[in-house]
């Protein structure tokens, strides 16, 4: 099943990586086709952020997200400028700590940049609760190629706390999802 996946965020949240450590466990854990790309410039000074990941059983023609399925935003700002004009059959994670806006598609509000301050002690894996959470309430890529591409991802001496994240995100996606 193929599925275009974009991420949004302001520069310095892990956007890229986010997308990079998806594609890793679709391409190399799942054994799926993966192609993943991404928007550099002003993005890296805190400006909207965007990189996005096409997953399929099939071999990808052409590497460019054309109309993403499944997103994750991580700022209001990049709500703004990648999610704002979404199809109806689309489905949003928001980082609900930082996105005030809500989309006209389905949509999981996800508590990411609180949890992994008051939770975990560290903003910076955020990122990390939001693509656990993206396993919790998908079947996009499974949470054990999650982990592995996680791991072989994250600096050397942070794989314990990343990991946490990515399992505090899973609970988090599939919570929402019962509701």
């Amino acid at each position: 099943m193929r599925h275009e996946v974009r991420f949004s965020g302001f520069g310095g949240q892990g956007i890229i990586l986010s997308a990079v450590i998806l594609g890793r466990a679709a391409a190399i854990y799942d054994q799926k086709y993966a192609v993943q790309t991404q928007v550099y410039g002003p993005e890296a000074r805190g400006g909207a952020s965007m990189s996005a990941v096409i997953i399929d059983d099939e071999p990808i023609l052409y590497p460019k997200v054309r109309n993403p399925d499944i997103f994750v935003i991580m700022s209001q700002q990049g709500f703004e400028k990648y999610g704002r004009n979404t199809r109806k059959d689309a489905m949003m994670l928001l980082d609900s700590d930082l996105v005030y806006d809500r989309p006209s598609c389905r949509w999981i509000g996800i508590p990411a940049t609180g949890t992994a301050k008051k939770e975990l002690g560290r903003e910076i894996v955020a990122n990390i609760i939001m693509l656990g959470a993206l396993t919790g309430a998908t079947t996009v890529v499974s949470e054990e190629a999650l982990e592995k591409a996680i791991l072989d991802s994250v600096p050397k001496g942070t794989e314990d706390l990343n990991i946490r994240a990515m399992k505090r995100g899973h609970e988090l996606g599939k919570e929402d999802r019962k509701q």
